[in-house]
Formats: structure tokens, sequence, C-alpha cells
């Protein structure tokens, strides 16, 4: 594979955020594309950001065992739920990686996870979203902004939320292990 491929986004890639970044939506995130295409943009959840809120918050699920915490998708319609999961038998479910699906159909989803079916290891949900226009995505990855993984999905349940962003860069190997210790304000260094 060559160079220029592995900087190309896409369905399944993970994007990690520059450490000097700077922007508070992104900051030492790491993003699942979702959905990515040249003519419609890009979509995709920040998985390493945690709301106080839990699903039971937001949604009836008649299952008080089920306390899935919320992430913060991004900074895009906050009202909005989405989830990622390891459950290939969801109808309607995008593969994004090997044992890894976006969305699916939301009622199954409920029903499994009322008859206990399924388990909080199994899936992640999100409160809004990351959204990019056709382009933009490309030309923040020219400008140095996010560092794309092809590799990582596998990767994503294993790893925990907190430390997801320098756990992902460490196991990049070479300059990505040196940024993995970059400070968060290198002015206190």
């Amino acid at each position: 594979m060559d160079q220029d491929s592995l900087n190309k986004p896409q369905n399944g890639s993970i994007l990690i955020s520059e450490p000097y970044l700077g922007d508070p939506n992104f900051e030492r995130t790491v993003v699942l594309i979702c959905s990515h295409s040249e003519d419609e943009g890009t979509f995709g959840l920040v998985l390493n950001r945690i709301s106080n809120l839990k699903l039971s918050d937001v949604i009836d699920l008649y299952e008080d065992t089920f306390e899935a915490e919320l992430g913060i998708g991004g900074p895009v319609q906050y009202n909005t739920l989405h989830y990622v999961h390891r459950l290939p038998q969801l109808p309607q479910a995008v593969k994004l990686g090997e044992n890894l699906y976006w969305g699916g159909e939301f009622e199954m989803l409920r029903t499994m996870i009322t008859s206990g079916i399924i388990s909080t290891d199994d899936i992640r949900f999100f409160l809004g979203y990351s959204g990019w226009t056709p382009g933009q995505l490309q030309e923040e990855i020219d400008k140095n902004v996010w560092i794309v993984n092809n590799n990582a999905t596998n990767k994503l349940f294993n790893l925990e939320v907190d430390t997801l962003w320098r756990n992902i860069l460490r196991q990049m190997g070479g300059k990505y292990k040196v940024l993995s210790n970059y400070p968060v304000d290198p002015r206190l260094n």
C-alpha cells in the first residue's frame, strides 16, 4: 500500500487529531469515519469524549441493568443518537471493519437490549456527530490536522476510552509513538 492511500480516509478509518490542534471540539480526539464520500462529505463519531449522561437518560429501555454511557460524537446535532457495535446480526447495520458496525434497525436493537441478548461491552452510543463537507476533511488531512489510520477498527472495543488517543498513537509506533507523549500544554513543560 502506498503512502498516499494511507492518508485517504474511507469508511472505517480512524482519525487521530494532531496533539497541537487547538480546537476544543477535537483536541486529542479519535474519530471513527462511518461514511466518507468525495461527493457527499464525511460523517464520523468522536470515540473518546464521554458525556455525563446514560442511555436511559435519553430513551426509555424498560431495562434497568443496561447502563450504557453516552459519548459525545461531535459538535453537530446533539439531539441525535448514533451507535457503533459488534452485532453483525443487527439488520441494516453498516460494516465498517472487522467485527465493527455502525447503526442498524433501532427497534430490533431495543428488543435485543431489553431481552438481555447484548451487553454494554458490545455497543457504544453517541449524542451528535462530526461532519465535513465534500473535500473539507482531505484539506484538513493535507494540513496535518488529522492522522489517518486505516488499520485500527479491530482495537476500538479493546482500548479504554480515556486513553484511546494515546494508545492508538503508541501502537502505530515510530513518530506517532513520540506524538503520544506530547504534553497537553507544552508551555508547562
